[in-house]
């Protein structure tokens, strides 16, 4: 985003992208509930039931298997639930599965009771702990019930990409069912539901560039789903109650389709962040960059330099011009460490700033990143001396 302040936060919400600005404004005309029977009731159900394709042909599943809700939130919640259903039957998970390095709305087990809940581990580079989810698995008592099993695809904070195949693969071997969040990778890495490494996905309609107030539970199936969080008119196939948010959903289903349309543009945006990358090692050889010998995001950098506090740093940018972020947006406004560093094996009073772009990243932006970065760095050399 050029201009005179550089917006370097694209994993805690992207810019409002245009087409999905032009989709909002639209369908903020349209006055008529989604379930009337008229004909501006139709015009405004076909609003989203073309959003809902839109959505459905950017991870490649199909449109009757999206489910809209208000947000990534509440479609976590509403999946890990104990209590599903098949049909008329009921179906009961018994355990769910998360690691420590997980979202929140994630990490916190939804609707599950703690007790119910089994955190599983992550290397020094976030990546899950493969053998200890095949040991959980193995052991899991099914007949209790099933295992749930939710991981996020990518992180939000380091941009780390988990092995999804890999763990679908023990998941499906011991009968569970799988979750992924998948609202940070959305966008930035192809996502295809048809090749079966899901049972079910998290997305996010405003880090795609969509509007705020809009999510999606995507699914490879309709036969199985959790009993609903929202109840009440039957809208969403019974799944999720409550007049649909038109004009989000609406902006949800443009964003899709154009940052479907975009994905070609990756390898310019990986080009930017390794720049990025490299103005930090060489301007503070000693910094660390979280997760770099993994496979990661493309936009994302989340890093730390020694000596420098995440929130000081965080401000020093601000005043600057350059939004970035000190860890995840859910939690930045609180005083503590990272729990994903945490996971990672790394001290518990080490900040981090997290710097994400986009496809609308401009070189301006890159360079007044860098601008703001060397005068911090010659304040504390500056610091240093008169200490």
């Amino acid at each position: 985003m050029a201009g005179s302040r550089a917006y370097l936060d694209y994993n805690a919400s992207a810019p409002l992208l245009p087409a999905a600005h032009a989709a909002v404004v639209a369908a903020l005309d349209v006055a008529a509930n989604p379930s009337s029977v008229h004909s501006e009731g139709r015009a405004a159900r076909k609003i989203i039931e073309d959003a809902r394709r839109d959505v459905a042909a950017f991870v490649g599943a199909k449109a009757e298997h999206v489910v809209f809700t208000s947000g990534a939130t509440e479609a976590a919640t509403t999946l890990l639930s104990p209590e599903w259903r098949m049909g008329r039957g009921a179906v009961r998970m018994s355990r769910l599965y998360v690691t420590e390095a997980d979202h929140p709305c994630l990490l916190n087990g939804g609707r599950f009771p703690a007790e119910r809940v089994t955190r599983l581990g992550v290397d020094g580079n976030g990546i899950i702990d493969l053998a200890a989810l095949e040991t959980a698995l193995a052991t899991h008592d099914k007949s209790d019930g099933l295992p749930l099993v939710a991981i996020h695809a990518a992180n939000n904070e380091t941009g780390v990409i988990q092995p999804v195949r890999d763990i679908a693969r023990l998941v499906k071997a011991a009968g569970g069912v799988l979750v992924l969040d998948a609202v940070q990778a959305a966008g930035r890495i192809p996502l295809d539901m048809s090749e079966g490494y899901a049972d079910y996905l998290i997305l996010s309609s405003h880090k795609i560039g969509g509007p705020k107030g809009a999510g999606a539970i995507v699914a490879t199936a309709d036969l199985m789903m959790p009993a609903p969080l929202v109840t009440g008119g039957g809208q969403e196939k019974g799944h999720r109650g409550g007049t649909e948010n038109l004009p989000a959903i609406a902006g949800f289903g443009a964003a899709a389709r154009d940052t479907l349309a975009g994905l070609a543009a990756i390898d310019a945006v990986r080009t930017m962040r390794d720049r990025i990358e490299n103005t930090i090692m060489r301007l503070v050889p000693d910094a660390e960059i979280f997760g770099k010998a993994a496979e990661r995001l493309a936009n994302t950098t989340f890093f730390a330099i020694p000596g420098v506090k995440a929130e000081t740093a965080q401000i020093a940018f601000d005043l600057a011009g350059v939004a970035l972020s000190a860890g995840s947006a859910c939690s930045s406004g609180k005083v503590g460490p990272s729990h994903v560093l945490k996971a990672m094996g790394f001290a518990d009073n080490l900040g981090a700033l997290r710097v994400s772009i986009g496809r609308n990243t401009a070189e301006a932006d890159v360079e007044k990143f860098e601008t703001a970065l060397a005068a911090l760095l010659s304040r504390r050399a500056d610091r240093t001396k008169a200490a």
